[in-house]
């Protein structure tokens, strides 16, 4: 099985099984398999694990996560919205940089918060999502939340676009978020109750109602008047405390239920990825090296139908050439055939080539003809539009094979008639020929020389 099916059906159990109590170990279970038969795929070119090596790192970090236990929790906002206050709020230690300078988190930093379930809970603080000559600042904010299982997006005030944007970029990651209003202590209880309600109007669909919650990560102290013994007066300064009741029992009723489930369920869709990229990377190399193939044969066939001087005996080893042609990309592909196989598609590709190009194979036929008439005398005439319309045969029936092996050795729902005329339509002939033409005088040139 491969490691995209693998992750597909993990992900699809995840997503369609709310989890239940004693869940999660089998979740994660689940999701550890599927990294492991990526990370240990042997198909897997050594080229296009080089070219995924950022990504290959992260999945193994991620299967030590899985295998420690551990839940990432990643606070997001724009800058000054209180993101490191709120952290160090719920740690209860002044764990991360606050400050009043515009931007003061200049880069993603983690701590433990707390057990729970057996695994370790750690917090992430991120840049602000809008800092001042800070794009690098702000992609490292979206890559942390990418592969963080659960998101507290905080707000300080109605969004803005740049905000519902962000909310909305982040609901793609496919992982549980949760909307915090902070600084919730600067609104009278009518105000904050309506940007609660318009906060969730703007979450509609993205952010469940419950998880849109107000809080106050530090609070504005409290000015008090204090009367000494002798009477006179002093005004102080009251620290309060921390507002946070609201948001930690959502966390918490998420982590108890679902947090192995978020870990095994965010660790499966980066590797579902993961396997996109790698499926896309090899099937460009092979793309490309299938293109390269072709050309060879091109040529290969074509020289051989300009330079052969008896009649019709050039197509019969043009003809060996296609054969060839078809093997040689059925283990580009990995699709190996047969003799007999590869007989039989080129029989159908040629086939449905014949009714769509009578013509051009009439001109072939004739040009053959030509050569052997004139006993050789007219090949440098002929060779060029002879060959090149060798070229031309070799390059549908290399692609159309391409086709056929890309979709597992079938025509697919279309059948061969239409995949065929599909790509006679889209092959840009003219040019085709003109490059051919000019190839082939070249190396007859070169040979003469």
């Amino acid at each position: 099985m491969s490691p995209s099916s693998i992750w597909q059906r993990v992900r699809a159990r995840l997503v369609r099984e709310p989890a239940r109590a004693g869940e999660g170990v089998a979740h994660g279970d689940q999701a550890a398999q599927s990294l492991r038969a990526l990370l240990d795929d042997p198909q897997i070119p050594k080229a296009v694990r080089e070219s995924l090596a950022a990504e290959f790192a992260r999945l193994e970090s991620m299967l030590g996560k899985l295998e420690r236990g551990e839940l990432h929790i990643a606070v997001f906002g724009r800058v000054s919205v209180g993101k490191s206050a709120l952290a160090n709020a719920l740690l209860g230690e002044d764990a991360f940089t606050v400050g009043v300078l515009h931007g003061t988190t200049r880069e993603a930093g983690q701590r433990a918060w707390r057990e729970v379930a057996g695994g370790g809970v750690h917090l992430i603080d991120t840049p602000g999502i809008d800092e001042l000559d800070g794009e690098a600042r702000e992609r490292l904010a979206y890559d942390v939340a990418g592969v963080c299982d659960l998101v507290v997006f905080v707000v300080d005030g109605d969004m803005t676009q740049r905000e519902r944007d962000a909310l909305a970029t982040l609901a793609l990651t496919e992982r549980p978020l949760l909307l915090a209003l902070n600084k919730a202590d600067r609104y009278r209880e009518d105000e904050r109750d309506r940007l609660l309600e318009r906060l969730r109007e703007h979450a509609a669909g993205l952010v469940r109602a419950d998880d849109v919650v107000a809080i106050a990560a530090q609070p504005a102290a409290i000015k008090r008047v204090r009367v000494a013994a002798d009477g006179s007066e002093q005004a102080e300064l009251v620290e309060q405390v921390p507002e946070l009741g609201a948001l930690r029992a959502r966390l918490l009723a998420v982590l108890e239920r679902e947090g192995r489930t978020l870990v095994a369920l965010n660790a499966s869709l980066f590797a579902g990825r993961v396997a996109d990229q790698v499926g896309a990377r090899i099937a460009e190399a092979r793309r490309e090296l299938a293109g390269t193939v072709i050309r060879q044969y091109c040529i290969a066939k074509a020289l051989a139908v300009a330079l052969n001087p008896i009649p019709v005996a050039d197509l019969l080893a043009a003809g060996a050439l296609d054969g060839a042609l078809v093997m040689h990309l059925g283990r580009v592909y990995g699709l190996p055939l047969t003799k007999s196989e590869a007989g039989t598609l080129i029989a159908v590709i040629t086939a449905q080539l014949a009714a769509l190009m009578g013509a051009i194979w009439g001109v072939h036929l004739v040009a053959s003809a030509l050569k052997g008439l004139s006993a050789g005398v007219s090949t440098v005439v002929t060779a060029g539009a002879q060959g090149a319309l060798a070229w031309y045969a070799t390059e549908l029936v290399g692609r159309a094979a391409e086709k056929y092996l890309v979709a597992g050795k079938s025509w697919g729902e279309l059948g061969p008639k239409r995949v065929v005329a599909d790509i006679v339509a889209n092959l840009d002939r003219d040019s085709i020929l003109r490059e051919a033409r000019e190839e082939i005088l070249r190396r007859l040139r070169t040979r003469s020389a």
